[in-house]
């Protein structure tokens, strides 16, 4: 039961062990992923974040468990990913409207070339993320928060149905940074998208999310951000004081001080 209605999840996790060959990263692992969630996924490298978004993207199966997709309104689901910045290669001479062009390759077929609904999917997706007058310039030359809202446009020039976003902010000022975080929580608030956000910086996601996962290399935590984000529960989860606190309506957090909220 979800809002009052009984809804299945679009992604669901069942005590899913996760790992290469006989190198376990994750164990035991359940949670569940609904429609329009906005979810975000925390955890330092090495922790076993990417081995799950492996999993929901059906690269990697299970060692142990089940991991399942259910279909979204009788078809499968359809996922756009956002990889992070500095694995695209800048060296590549690729305009901005080729890149988001990619998007549509998986829609359009193995040699066809795009039509008109492929150029015009691109041109809104370009659009929307407020980029339209970047169309012909080279990827390359452009600054990391432009380049950031490309990768967002070719991944809704998928038509997602499940946006998952790999660390959107690294690197960034701190404009940029608040730019992208509005326009994903747009893309959520407005467009009913469900969302998966992957970082490594907690005060990114805690004023973000409505449920957040916590990777650490010997616990998982999933819930709601309120329970999860308290200063007694983190402090129990790092081994060490961490504070949470609310500033200017927003919410910090603290290493070191009191076990608790303020």
């Amino acid at each position: 039961m979800r809002n009052g209605v009984l809804e299945p999840p679009l992604i669901s996790f069942d005590n899913a062990t996760l790992g290469y060959g006989r190198k376990i990263v994750l164990h035991d692992i359940s949670f569940s992923i609904y429609r329009a969630d906005y979810v975000g996924l925390v955890g330092p490298n090495g922790a076993g974040k990417t081995t799950i978004l492996r999993a929901i993207l059906g690269a990697l199966k299970p060692l142990a468990g089940m991991v399942r997709l259910n279909r979204s309104g009788g078809t499968p689901i359809r996922f756009g990913y956002v990889p992070q910045r500095d694995t695209i290669d800048d060296i590549l001479p690729y305009t901005v409207a080729e890149v988001v062009l990619m998007g549509r390759y998986r829609q359009m077929g193995l040699f066809r070339r795009p039509g008109k609904e492929d150029r015009e999917i691109v041109r809104r997706s370009l659009d929307h993320v407020a980029i339209g007058d970047l169309n012909d310039r080279w990827f390359k030359d452009l600054s990391g928060g432009q380049k950031q809202r490309v990768l967002i446009a070719r991944a809704l020039a998928t038509e997602p149905d499940v946006l998952i976003l790999d660390e959107p902010t690294n690197g960034m000022d701190l404009s940029s940074r608040t730019s992208i975080l509005d326009l994903i929580r747009g893309l959520h608030d407005v467009d009913g998208l469900t969302v998966i956000m992957v970082s490594h910086l907690l005060d990114d996601v805690a004023n973000q999310v409505q449920r957040i996962m916590i990777v650490e290399r010997k616990a998982f935590q999933v819930g709601d951000v309120k329970d999860v984000l308290t200063g007694e529960n983190l402090s129990a989860l790092y081994g060490m004081p961490v504070d949470v606190q609310t500033l200017g309506g927003n919410t910090v957090i603290l290493p070191g001080g009191r076990h608790g909220d303020a």
